[in-house]
């Protein structure tokens, strides 16, 4: 018996610590936890028993390694292979990158990202159905003087409605796409200048596309998108570019008027002169939306082909101008100043001028004649 049961009567019957490896008699009642560190006390057990009778076994296992199953069969060699991955390990440490949460792209953002390709396909049509004007006013003429086919006429009039409904839908597309963009323009300049754009989206599109309306309100809000975020020499530029676009779109919708119209006229040269004004119209609005195109992309900084605008500068001269080439004098006045010889190219007036008149004994005038020479 150890120390810790010094005083206690002899029992056969003991329980060791698993801490400590005391040994504790069983006086009643088995105990749990050992008296002396307060470690956990194993089963109770004969003091002589043999390892073989004994209830408990001691098992070393490495940490964290648990008991094999009961029925798992046990090696009976080592593995004495070289441990190796069998394919390229995927572990590792990765700096992952916070995901941000996608702001919601709304359908109006689509077609401003598309613009310059609506806008190159609003000129592209406006052009299609311009050709096909002129080719009904070509066949107008020619019914002067002999009869048309009535399937040229039908094939004629089947291309005139397809490109003017076509040309209508495109522009209609167009004209909300460059809402949204003059929208996402205001908003970013306001807030580089940091105010608030006093005007909401319905009221751009209310003034910029409602008929008669849409005549004025497009170059007041253009103007004042320039006032707000140009500066510099980008502030003339912008303002030059927005009053030459909005006069042509005045223009254009006062030919739009003319055209719609001359529709009523109930003569057959008034209808003709429609097909004539109409053919105008059509390459007008072409020609408007290149001009807003360049307009787009001027305030982008860009020119019409999309390539960065260098700015020119001028700078002030610190230093006086130096002529490069010596002025040319009159021939009285360089024989007064007594040109030298070498201008004249005569190796006999160069000794005379070496000499000086008194070796020669010639006049003044003599002298200056022989240079003339």
């Amino acid at each position: 018996m150890t120390g810790g049961n010094v005083g206690q009567p002899r029992s056969a019957v003991v329980q060791p610590c698993a801490r400590c490896g005391a040994r504790w008699a069983v006086q009643g009642k088995p105990l749990h936890w050992c008296p002396r560190c307060h470690g956990v006390l194993l089963s109770p057990a004969p003091v002589d028993a043999p390892p073989e009778r004994r209830n408990y076994r001691w098992v070393a296992r490495p940490p964290g390694r648990k008991a094999p199953h009961p029925g798992t069969p046990r090696r009976t060699a080592p593995n004495l292979a070289t441990p190796h991955y069998t394919q390229i390990p995927r572990w590792g440490l990765q700096d992952q990158q916070p995901q941000t949460a996608a702001e919601p792209v709304h359908r109006i953002d689509r077609l401003v990202a598309r613009l310059p390709r609506l806008l190159v396909t609003t000129a592209v049509v406006f052009g299609v159905a311009a050709l096909t004007e002129l080719g009904r006013y070509g066949i107008l003429l020619r019914n002067r003087r002999r009869l048309i086919e009535p399937w040229l006429l039908w094939l004629s009039d089947a291309a005139v409605t397809v490109a003017a409904v076509t040309a209508m839908v495109v522009a209609l597309i167009t004209a909300v796409a460059v809402v949204g963009w003059l929208a996402r323009t205001r908003t970013s300049l306001y807030a580089a200048a940091g105010r608030e754009d006093s005007r909401s989206l319905a009221e751009l599109f209310a003034g910029c596309l409602v008929p008669g309306v849409n005549l004025v309100w497009p170059g007041v809000f253009l103007t004042e998108t320039v006032r707000v975020g140009a500066t510099g020499a980008d502030e003339p530029r912008l303002l030059r570019m927005v009053r030459i676009w909005w006069a042509a779109w005045v223009l254009n919708g006062l030919l739009v008027v003319i055209a719609v119209l001359y529709r009523f006229g109930d003569s057959l040269q008034v209808r003709a002169d429609g097909v004539l004004i109409t053919l105008w119209t059509d390459a007008f609005a072409a020609g408007i939306a290149v001009l807003t195109l360049w307009l787009v992309r001027g305030f982008a900084g860009r020119d019409l082909r999309g390539r960065e605008l260098t700015a020119q500068r001028w700078l002030i001269a610190t230093t006086p101008a130096a002529p490069v080439i010596e002025p040319v004098q009159p021939g009285s006045a360089a024989a007064a100043g007594r040109a030298p010889a070498t201008a004249v190219g005569n190796d006999e007036a160069i000794a005379a001028e070496a000499a000086g008149p008194e070796s020669t004994g010639a006049p003044e005038a003599e002298h200056e004649e022989v240079l003339a020479k």
